[in-house]
Protein backbone atom coordinates (compact mmCIF):
# COMPACT_ATOMS: atom_id res chain seq x y z
CA UNK A 1 0.00 0.00 0.00
CA UNK A 2 1.63 3.27 -1.12
CA UNK A 3 -0.49 5.33 1.25
CA UNK A 4 -0.53 4.92 5.00
CA UNK A 5 -4.21 4.02 4.88
CA UNK A 6 -6.74 3.52 2.13
CA UNK A 7 -10.27 4.91 2.05
CA UNK A 8 -12.64 2.42 0.44
CA UNK A 9 -16.25 2.91 -0.58
CA UNK A 10 -18.62 0.25 0.67
CA UNK A 11 -21.83 -0.78 -1.06
CA UNK A 12 -24.54 1.76 -0.22
CA UNK A 13 -28.13 0.72 -0.86
CA UNK A 14 -30.31 3.83 -0.95
CA UNK A 15 -33.89 3.34 0.20
CA UNK A 16 -36.48 5.97 1.21
CA UNK A 17 -37.08 3.91 4.38
CA UNK A 18 -33.41 4.23 5.34
CA UNK A 19 -30.09 3.41 3.72
CA UNK A 20 -28.08 0.23 4.17
CA UNK A 21 -24.35 -0.41 3.83
CA UNK A 22 -22.77 -3.85 3.61
CA UNK A 23 -19.20 -5.05 4.14
CA UNK A 24 -18.26 -8.61 3.21
CA UNK A 25 -15.06 -10.38 4.15
CA UNK A 26 -12.65 -11.25 1.36
CA UNK A 27 -14.77 -9.16 -1.01
CA UNK A 28 -14.99 -5.58 0.30
CA UNK A 29 -11.98 -6.11 2.56
CA UNK A 30 -9.07 -8.38 1.65
CA UNK A 31 -9.19 -10.27 4.94
CA UNK A 32 -11.38 -12.60 6.94
CA UNK A 33 -13.26 -10.68 9.64
CA UNK A 34 -12.64 -12.33 13.01
CA UNK A 35 -13.49 -9.47 15.39
CA UNK A 36 -15.68 -6.39 15.46
CA UNK A 37 -15.75 -3.69 18.10
CA UNK A 38 -16.82 -0.08 18.35
CA UNK A 39 -15.71 3.02 20.24
CA UNK A 40 -18.31 5.55 21.39
CA UNK A 41 -19.09 8.16 24.06
CA UNK A 42 -15.59 9.62 23.66
CA UNK A 43 -15.42 12.81 25.77
CA UNK A 44 -14.54 16.07 23.99
CA UNK A 45 -10.81 16.51 23.60
CA UNK A 46 -9.97 12.85 24.24
CA UNK A 47 -7.91 10.67 21.92
CA UNK A 48 -8.22 6.93 21.31
CA UNK A 49 -5.79 4.49 19.74
CA UNK A 50 -2.24 5.56 20.42
CA UNK A 51 -0.76 2.24 19.34
CA UNK A 52 0.32 0.09 16.40
CA UNK A 53 -0.19 -3.56 15.54
CA UNK A 54 2.47 -6.00 14.39
CA UNK A 55 0.14 -8.23 12.37
CA UNK A 56 -3.46 -6.97 12.57
CA UNK A 57 -5.35 -5.60 9.54
CA UNK A 58 -8.31 -3.32 10.29
CA UNK A 59 -11.15 -1.45 8.65
CA UNK A 60 -12.41 1.62 10.56
CA UNK A 61 -15.85 3.05 9.79
CA UNK A 62 -17.57 6.13 11.23
CA UNK A 63 -20.96 4.57 11.91
CA UNK A 64 -22.22 7.89 13.25
CA UNK A 65 -20.68 11.35 13.49
CA UNK A 66 -17.06 11.97 12.60
CA UNK A 67 -13.49 11.65 13.82
CA UNK A 68 -9.97 11.98 12.45
CA UNK A 69 -7.59 9.05 12.12
CA UNK A 70 -3.92 10.05 12.25
CA UNK A 71 -1.52 7.47 10.81
CA UNK A 72 2.27 7.29 11.07
CA UNK A 73 4.63 4.67 9.62
CA UNK A 74 7.68 6.09 11.39
CA UNK A 75 8.63 8.22 8.37
CA UNK A 76 5.41 9.63 6.92
CA UNK A 77 2.22 10.91 8.53
CA UNK A 78 -1.30 11.24 7.12
CA UNK A 79 -4.71 12.20 8.48
CA UNK A 80 -8.08 10.90 7.34
CA UNK A 81 -11.45 12.37 8.24
CA UNK A 82 -14.06 9.64 8.58
CA UNK A 83 -17.60 10.98 8.45
CA UNK A 84 -19.61 8.72 6.11
CA UNK A 85 -20.93 5.29 7.16
CA UNK A 86 -20.45 3.99 3.61
CA UNK A 87 -16.68 4.62 3.67
CA UNK A 88 -13.99 2.82 5.61
CA UNK A 89 -10.29 3.27 6.23
CA UNK A 90 -8.10 0.20 5.72
CA UNK A 91 -5.06 0.11 7.99
CA UNK A 92 -2.29 -2.43 7.46
CA UNK A 93 0.04 -3.73 10.19
CA UNK A 94 2.99 -1.61 11.31
CA UNK A 95 1.14 1.71 11.31
CA UNK A 96 0.84 3.90 14.43
CA UNK A 97 -2.67 5.31 14.80
CA UNK A 98 -4.58 7.77 16.93
CA UNK A 99 -8.25 8.69 16.68
CA UNK A 100 -8.99 12.33 17.48
CA UNK A 101 -11.59 15.08 17.16
CA UNK A 102 -14.64 12.92 17.85
CA UNK A 103 -17.90 14.73 17.17
CA UNK A 104 -20.73 14.43 19.65
CA UNK A 105 -22.39 11.03 19.22
CA UNK A 106 -19.61 9.62 17.03
CA UNK A 107 -19.28 5.85 16.80
CA UNK A 108 -16.17 4.18 15.34
CA UNK A 109 -16.64 0.55 14.29
CA UNK A 110 -13.53 -1.55 13.73
CA UNK A 111 -13.43 -4.82 11.77
CA UNK A 112 -10.26 -6.83 12.38
CA UNK A 113 -8.72 -9.95 10.89
CA UNK A 114 -7.58 -11.45 14.20
CA UNK A 115 -8.96 -12.08 17.65
CA UNK A 116 -7.65 -9.88 20.45
CA UNK A 117 -3.98 -10.61 21.18
CA UNK A 118 -2.18 -8.33 23.64
CA UNK A 119 1.22 -9.33 22.20
CA UNK A 120 0.27 -7.80 18.81
CA UNK A 121 0.05 -4.29 20.28
CA UNK A 122 2.84 -1.71 20.51
CA UNK A 123 1.79 1.01 22.96
CA UNK A 124 4.99 3.06 23.27
CA UNK A 125 5.92 5.26 20.32
CA UNK A 126 9.68 4.81 20.83
CA UNK A 127 9.18 1.03 20.93
CA UNK A 128 7.21 1.40 17.69
CA UNK A 129 10.09 3.26 16.02
CA UNK A 130 12.52 0.55 17.17
CA UNK A 131 10.16 -2.13 15.86
CA UNK A 132 9.93 -0.36 12.48
CA UNK A 133 13.73 -0.01 12.25
CA UNK A 134 14.08 -3.76 12.82
CA UNK A 135 11.08 -4.77 10.64
CA UNK A 136 11.12 -2.61 7.50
Amino acid sequence: MDQLGKIISLKKIVDPRGNLTVVEQCKDVHFEIKRAYWVYDVPAGESRGGHAHKALHQLLVAMSGSFTVNLDDGFRKASYLLNHPWEGLLIEPGIWRTLDDFSSGAVCMVLADELYDESDYIYDYQDFLTYKANNP
